[in-house]
């Protein structure tokens, strides 16, 4: 039978779970469940926009060879933002388009991927200054 103690640790490594993987500062529970649900709400929410975002810029583009990439690159305050969108997807666009990335020196902070019957990417990134400062990627 477990113990009240050995259930008790294992339910403070789970709330110490759940504040890491939500980025929560809070040291009760209950706050660590606030801001767990929080984080929740602000997920759904992004991905109500990226599912606008997509729709919109499926439903706006031209109809254009399903083999050309449509991209477009948008000047950020503080990098870049580039849409990559292919009305086919290709077996090893993903690496592709990740490679051309890196050989022009960016450095991808994030980026959301969809490969499913057609290819989409939206990535924010910097201009890598230094190589030895070059980040990982981080795929959504």
């Amino acid at each position: 039978m477990v113990s009240r103690e050995q259930n008790r640790a294992s339910l403070q490594e789970k709330f110490q779970l759940l504040r890491s993987a939500t980025n929560s500062h809070a040291q009760s529970e209950t706050s660590i469940i606030m801001d767990a649900s929080k984080y929740i709400q602000n997920l759904k929410k992004k991905v109500e926009r990226l599912k606008e975002d997509t729709a919109a810029e499926q439903s706006s583009s031209e109809p254009t060879d399903p083999t050309t990439p449509m991209v477009k690159v948008e000047t950020l305050e503080k990098g870049f933002m580039i849409k990559v969108f292919l009305g086919e997807n290709q077996p090893g666009m993903l690496v592709s388009v990740l490679e051309a990335f890196e050989d022009m020196g960016l450095d991808v902070l994030e980026a959301r991927v969809s490969c499913t019957d057609s290819f989409s990417l939206h990535a924010m990134g910097v201009k890598v200054i230094n190589k030895s400062s070059y980040k990982h990627i981080c795929i959504h």
